[in-house]
């Protein structure tokens, strides 16, 4: 869980985390930050967020797909919109 400390005018700060990494994905993570004069803490708030909107993204379709079906009622069922355009179908077994 993110820890949230206040600052000394008493304004709540953002909220931190702490993280292991293995030294080489450390040293890749430095490296960046340097190339982008960033420090490394917003250097890896930068690809945390990004990594994050882009797996929310991909989410979306699915989880839209599934309320929809959720939300069918019984009876004369209805046409879904926006249904993932890439589906697995594994053989049967």
């Amino acid at each position: 869980m993110a820890t949230r400390q206040n600052s000394s005018s008493g304004r709540p700060k953002s909220p931190r985390i702490q993280v292991v990494l293995p030294e080489d994905l450390c040293q890749r993570l430095a490296d960046l930050a340097e190339g982008e004069a960033r420090t490394v803490s917003n250097m890896a708030r930068v690809l945390i967020q990004q990594g994050v909107e882009r797996l929310e993204q991909q989410l979306q379709p699915t989880d839209r797909f599934r309320a929809a079906l959720e939300q069918q009622q019984q009876g004369r069922p209805q046409r879904l919109r926006g249904a993932p355009r890439r589906l697995r179908l594994r053989p049967p077994r």
